[in-house]
């Protein structure tokens, strides 16, 4: 499939997920094969416009990543455009707006899903993104914003005529959140409804999930979020599995390797910030006396292990165990020697 003039092959992409979809997960992934495009953590529009230095962290991306999207969210047609241009600027081969997010921090500010809720400005922001970057602009949506505001079909055809260029439609609303199934019919439906690349999301757990919301179905591509937190192989299996070929088994070495991996690069994107550590955990920032920057820099570190191995370990024997452990780990090495022991020096199964 295409987005404008960019290939993506094969359509399965990973989603953005604020606080986990890092450019070093990100790099993992798609060095496990499979994954057809990666999606930023969601920017925000008046972060970028003000250079920000977290906001533009955030929108870090390397080659290796390419074809890569940064998503961005706001109200503001005017500020989303400059924004996008910016965006553009970096390099990004896309710009997606986010029009999906559910949590109200966000959409309280006329952004994320909240959007929905006014389709006509949604699509003046589509817009006006469009006529001011050269980059094709996509969406995020979901459903609706409730049960009783089901329009992501409305909405997906009115952002195709301000010049969106694919859509991507998470099939839950807003006030679900993440409760309930994802509706995969009113995402076909909405795919039958426009002429650009539709991407399903939601429940995409097993890599035969994949394959089977693409089979015979007007769905482009399919968006993968937690699914791929759990198991960044599931592109490669999914591909597998397309191609009528049996995935192959992940083994407990090549799971410890990943999250071995995810330390050095969270470990090197610090050591070689230019201008010094611009954003420690909040837990460290707000902790009183400010500890010596490495000190900053592990706690970083370890922080982001903790949030992704609540999803990891999802799934494997005696997970719970390695979660447990890394979440009173006090060090990287002793975090290091906690996943080598778990995976390496005794089966999981134990």
């Amino acid at each position: 499939m295409k987005i404008g003039t960019i290939d993506l092959s094969p359509p399965f992409a990973l989603a953005p997920m604020a606080g986990m979809t890092d450019t070093a997960f990100r790099r993992l992934v798609k060095r496990r094969g499979g994954c057809g495009l990666v999606v930023t953590e969601m920017v925000s529009s008046e972060g970028l416009v003000r250079g920000i230095d977290r906001t533009l962290e955030y929108a870090e991306f390397t080659e290796e990543e390419r074809p890569v999207s940064i998503q961005i969210f706001g109200g503001d047609p005017e500020k989303m455009a400059a924004a996008a241009q910016i965006v553009e600027g970096m390099g990004a081969d896309i710009v997606d707006v986010n029009m999906g997010c559910p949590v109200p921090k966000i959409a309280k500010h006329n952004a994320g899903c909240s959007l929905m809720r006014e389709p006509a400005h949604a699509a003046d922001v589509v817009r006006a993104m469009a006529r001011a970057v050269r980059i094709p602009v996509t969406v995020k949506m979901r459903a609706g914003w409730d049960a009783d505001a089901i329009n992501a079909p409305e909405l997906a055809r009115r952002v195709e005529d301000a010049g969106a260029a694919a859509v991507a439609v998470h099939g839950r609303t807003a006030a679900q959140s993440y409760s309930g199934v994802s509706d995969w019919d009113l995402i076909a439906h909405v795919a039958a409804q426009v002429g650009i690349p539709v991407f399903g999301s939601g429940d995409c757990i097993e890599a035969s999930q994949i394959v089977e919301r693409m089979n015979g179905g007007p769905v482009s591509g399919v968006l993968v979020g937690r699914g791929a937190l759990r198991n960044p192989w599931i592109f490669e299996q999914a591909t597998d599995l397309a191609a009528g070929r049996q995935p192959r088994t992940i083994t407990h070495e090549e799971r410890a390797r990943f999250l071995l991996e995810y330390i050095d690069l969270l470990v090197s994107e610090r050591v070689n910030e230019a201008h010094g550590f611009r954003h420690l955990a909040p837990t460290i920032e707000s902790a009183g006396a400010a500890p010596a920057p490495a000190r900053g820099r592990e706690r970083w570190v370890i922080n982001k292990l903790r949030a992704l191995n609540a999803w990891y370990t999802k799934g494997i024997d005696n997970g719970s165990h390695l979660r447990v452990s890394i979440n009173s780990a006090e060090s990287i090495p002793q975090v290091r020697a906690l996943i080598e022991d778990f995976f390496l020096t005794r089966s999981p199964a134990h």
